[in-house]
């Protein structure tokens, strides 16, 4: 699959302002909202799909659930000052590379850590998680 944006084509997602999210049912009825929108907007033939978080101070985190309820977020290299915050939200080990997987159940505690730090969201389609990334071009 080719990236939108390396086709010339416009962006099929774009970003939306981050609003905080302040406890736990801010987080649950983010997660409906968001659950909703990936039903609505990315077919059943589509992969790596999950949502792009750009963070205020720079970087990105994308992010996706599993079939198992795990938590896949793929830190990249300018959004590995989040480190920290990661570890202390979920209570891990920082892993060897940018590719983190965490507990369904450490989901909420995640997000109200991270949601003051996020500027916008973004649906994302055809992101590699998991896989090794080749910039500039299809997979």
């Amino acid at each position: 699959m080719q990236d939108d944006q390396d086709s010339g084509a416009a962006p099929r997602f774009k970003p939306v302002p981050w609003m905080a999210l302040e406890n736990a049912a801010d987080v649950e009825l983010w997660i409906e909202e968001h659950n909703r929108s990936m039903q609505d907007n990315i077919g059943r033939h589509e992969i790596g799909y999950g949502v792009c978080f750009t963070l205020a101070e720079g970087g990105e985190i994308y992010m996706q659930t599993s079939a198992d309820g795990a938590v896949i977020l793929d830190v990249t290299p300018e959004a590995a000052w989040v480190a920290p915050l990661i570890m202390a939200a979920a209570r891990v080990e920082a892993p060897a590379g940018s590719l983190w997987v965490l507990p369904d159940d450490k989901l909420i505690q995640l997000m109200i850590g991270l949601s003051s730090l996020i500027a916008s969201s973004m649906l994302v389609v055809g992101h590699p998680f998991g896989r090794r990334r080749h910039y500039g071009g299809a997979r």
